[in-house]
């Protein structure tokens, strides 16, 4: 298991074994280099022995709380949670702000504790069967069992509609994702898991706002400073965008020497390099603007592949999106220079940066009309996204892949209609609470669902491939609860996104930030097909002999069409293309049995 994932730890490696257990660990040495630090990490009794992946931010302050109570031995905020443990029980988790997945065997109860962080920025994995309890940061060290590679044909129905997987399920039937913000035991060949923390919306201050603009500086502010404690060298992903632009003004208050890192792309043709490549220009222009030691890379046609075909082996489970051939080049050129990197995820779910929120305060108060009034301007296809009503409909309006191109790929026999949307109507919107508007519920099970299965994870897993601790400070579990606390009408409008941080931060980062358009960071995934060293190793994947186990799945003269259609420019295909084939590389370099 160790050797599986000893990317995750390239630093240092170790294991524990006892009668019924065993324990195993590789490090990435971050805090306290020293062999106190080591793991698998006994308490000062040796009574408890835990295995720990992430960081604990506000180590020190806990420390000196433990301080009487607990003899340290290390400098390591992995034995900080030993001893919060030993004095907090399960509660402990409720004192760490920090990024963690971790595991403690208690010798004596015989009986393992687990617990992921806040808002589920490191991944654990396990699988029960008979007793038999496997559990890990990443599959493919559970897989290193003899545990079955089989299909799980409802995974595989949300990723076709959503591009990934919703917790708690994966694409291996049998292995589970361990939710975010929860705790679990297992004894006695059982496991028991229950949330231990959530930030509800509601609960508004009734503040001006510009002292709750004050207030977000302060928080963000200090949100910074915390997690850039480390012993080794530390730098910024840059792109282009506010929330890292945010992340890098907080950092200049408090480090001279910064370094930042942003990748680019390649491109002949003048007006796409414009386009691909804006947030990469404007990424070095915002580095000059703070005096950075700005580092960039670009990533090549030629190599496209070959990064592809890595990030979906470092996925564990398909994660359709093409930006994580650049996360992969991205995370890999940063290791050359630093060991933990801070990013700008999370700004968009917790102050209103995407347009389906905007579009969806629209939806809101046209559908405040009679229906009398609304039916006669329900003809274009725009009034009847409007005419859409809050809840799972308007969900899937904006998160779901069409009908119309899953019918025409995927043969009916694994295909289902319905059962994405009963997943997600039963798990975030059968009880929605009156007094809160819609548009902040979106914005949670954004946060819930979108932000950690399919940003954070691809984040996470891109990152530490080469062995980079990646950090995000927005999603600091003080800054998540102020942004729940937050009125709507400070985060979007009709017209606006993110309005609270823009203006909080007006004057502090450059001007030329604050006027450009959304554009999210995406990458020439469309026009890469259409690339002859690409396209033909994509023709190659999408074809009915590429992988035995798979035949059955699709419908092959219509998935060639949609191909060929695209490769002519006469549809945009991209999203099904991605999909089917980050599906088609991942189900053969696994062996999947369906």
């Amino acid at each position: 298991m160790n050797t599986a994932n000893r990317h995750r730890g390239p630093d240092d490696t170790g294991v524990f074994t006892e009668e019924g257990i065993s324990l195993g660990s590789n490090r990435l040495k971050i805090i306290d280099l020293s062999e106190k630090a080591a793991q698998p990490m006994k308490s000062f009794d040796e009574r408890e022995v835990i295995v720990f992946n992430g960081e604990i931010y506000n180590f020190k302050d806990l420390k000196k709380e433990l301080q009487g109570f607990y003899p340290f031995k290390s400098e390591s905020d992995t034995e900080v949670i030993l001893a919060a443990y030993r004095k907090w029980g399960e509660d402990c988790v409720k004192k760490f702000n920090g990024i963690f997945a971790f595991a403690i065997w208690d010798r004596m109860k015989r009986e393992i504790f687990l617990a992921r962080d806040h808002n589920g920025i490191k991944p654990l994995y396990y699988y029960l069967d008979g007793g038999k309890f496997i559990f890990s940061s990443e599959i493919k060290s559970i897989l290193e069992h003899e545990v079955p590679r089989r299909l799980n044909r409802e995974a595989f129905n949300h990723y076709l509609r959503i591009l990934y997987v919703p917790e708690p399920l994966t694409m291996f039937e049998g292995i589970y994702k361990f939710p975010q913000a929860s705790r679990g035991f297992f004894k006695n060949g059982k496991l028991s898991v229950e949330q231990y923390w959530l930030a509800d919306p509601g609960n508004y201050p009734n503040i001006p706002p510009a002292r709750m603009e004050e207030e977000l500086r302060d928080r963000m502010g200090q949100a910074v400073e915390r997690q850039l404690i480390s012993d080794k060298p530390l730098g910024l992903y840059l792109s282009g965008g506010i929330d890292s632009s945010v992340v890098l003004y907080n950092t200049a208050k408090v480090r001279k020497k910064i370094d930042t890192f942003s990748v680019g792309f390649d491109l002949k043709e003048e007006e796409q390099k414009e386009k691909f490549n804006a947030d990469f220009d404007l990424a070095r222009r915002t580095a000059s603007f703070f005096g950075t030691h700005h580092n960039e890379v670009l990533i090549f046609s030629r190599e496209v592949w070959e990064l592809f075909e890595k990030a979906v082996w470092h996925m564990d489970e398909p994660i359709s999106n093409p930006t994580a051939v650049a996360m992969f080049k991205l995370s890999e050129f940063s290791k050359r220079k630093v060991d933990v990197v801070l990013a700008g995820d999370g700004g968009d779910e917790l102050f209103g940066g995407y347009d389906r929120y905007r579009l969806s305060l629209a939806a809101s108060f046209f559908n405040k009309f009679p229906g009398f009034l609304r039916l006669p301007l329900n003809f274009t296809s725009r009034l009847k996204k409007l005419n859409t009503p809050a809840g799972i409909e308007r969900f899937i309006l904006f998160m779901f892949q069409k009908d119309e191109i899953l019918n025409r790929v995927i043969s009916s026999d694994y295909f289902n209609y319905d059962i994405s949307k009963s997943f997600f109507e039963k798990k975030y919107f059968s009880k929605m609470p009156e007094n809160v508007k819609f548009e902040e519920i979106l914005m949670n099970v954004d946060r819930q669902t979108w932000l950690v299965d399919f940003a954070l994870i691809l984040g996470d897993k891109m990152s530490m491939a080469n062995g980079v601790e990646a950090r995000v400070p927005f999603l600091d579990k003080d800054m998540v609860e102020f942004s729940a606390r937050v009125p709507l009408k400070y985060k979007t409008s009709l017209l606006n996104t993110k309005k609270i941080l823009k203006s909080a931060y007006k004057g502090r980062i450059p001007d030329f930030l604050l006027d450009q358009p959304k554009r999210g960071w995406f990458s020439p995934g469309a026009k890469w097909l259409r690339m002859d060293e690409i396209k033909n190793k994509a023709s190659e994947v999408l074809s009915e002999g590429y992988y035995s186990g798979t035949k059955s799945m699709f419908n092959w003269p219509e998935l060639r069409d949609v191909f060929e259609r695209h490769c002519e420019g006469k549809e945009y295909n991209l999203n099904i293309l991605w999909a089917v084939m980050t599906f088609q590389l991942w189900a053969k370099k696994y062996k999947i049995l369906v």
